[in-house]
């Protein structure tokens, strides 16, 4: 059995190789070749900690997988990540354990930001260029790595926060990854982008629909959990085109979910990202539309950085 520290993990991914992997798990998702069940989820009352727990098979893999992933955001006070998790894989074929992927939920972190580009790149205009982020945490700095990587260095960013200070400290860090600023006025943020990442923990909305310009495309990575929200309602029902990972999650508990819950939007309407990327679905078809892509992160994405990281352990054991 393999056991692998988030140090040994994190020199094993290459984002755009996960990019590939991640691309290929969406399209098996659309045409029914994978086993996902419901995302467990426990809550922690009196606290806005949570943990995940997410497991998938992709039909005919040797290899299937169930991560647990926590986040504490108090952590934050007492020193310690807001995030840890694991991922345990396991022989399809005989159900023993083959590894221990102890990455501190270093691979979720990104595989969320590798999805957010993906989404990003096959449903927004092809000349996006200014790109707007909504955050300051660990995801919004994976949005800006991966966006850089997967849609080219000519982007520019700008960064919005609740704090001014982690704002400046998160455009400081990328600033040799990206060109970024801090932009104040979340409002303005949102009327200048191209391409709008929303990666925060909110529990109401803060993005607004009367703030979203025609043909803006957004990608909203922070409503993972029941009751979390980024995203007005009426932004959503004003949409043209809703797109998911996958449309059972977001219409439980994805950004999507309180506009199928009042009524404005039929689930019928969201779309894969698998089903654009297979073309059983058109992307974008007008510059004008105003899409949305609501990512809640699933178990086929930590399979595919799980069979990345174990291809290039076995690759490097026999050379």
């Amino acid at each position: 059995m393999i056991t692998l520290t988030r140090q040994e993990i994190e020199a094993l991914i290459d984002r755009n190789l996960a990019a590939d992997a991640i691309e290929a798990a969406y399209c098996a998702v659309s045409s029914n070749q994978v086993t996902l069940p419901p995302v467990g989820h426990i809550p922690f009352p009196g606290t806005d900690a949570d943990c995940h727990i997410k497991a998938g098979y992709i039909h005919g893999d040797p290899i299937f997988v169930v991560k647990i992933a926590t986040g504490f955001p108090s952590n934050e006070a007492q020193g310690l990540p807001n995030g840890n998790g694991v991922s345990v894989v396991l022989s399809a074929k005989t159900g023993a354990v083959r590894a221990i992927l102890h990455d501190e939920m270093r691979m979720t972190d990104i595989r969320t930001g590798i999805g957010g580009a993906i989404a990003s790149r096959l449903i927004a205009k092809p000349d996006s260029r200014k790109i707007g982020v909504v955050g300051t945490g660990i995801q919004a700095r994976e949005q800006v790595l991966a966006h850089a990587d997967l849609l080219g260095p000519e982007l520019s960013f700008q960064l919005w926060g609740r704090s001014p200070e982690k704002a400046q400290r998160a455009a400081f860090d990328l600033s040799k990854e990206a060109q970024i600023t801090v932009e104040p006025n979340l409002q303005t943020l949102c009327e200048a982008s191209d391409i709008l990442i929303t990666t925060t923990g909110a529990t109401a909305p803060i993005i607004m629909a009367e703030w979203i310009e025609a043909g803006t495309h957004i990608t909203a990575v922070g409503a993972d959990a029941p009751g979390k929200q980024e995203l007005e309602t009426a932004l959503v029902a004003k949409a043209d085109g809703l797109y998911a990972d996958f449309a059972p999650q977001s219409i439980d508990h994805g950004d999507f979910s309180s506009a199928i819950k009042a009524g404005l939007i039929n689930p019928d309407h969201i779309h894969d990202l698998g089903a654009v990327l297979t073309k059983q679905v058109a992307r974008r078809t007008d510059e004008t539309q105003i899409t949305i892509a609501d990512l809640t992160g699933l178990a086929v994405q930590d399979i595919a950085m799980a069979r990345i990281v174990l291809d290039r352990v076995d690759a490097a054991g026999k050379n």
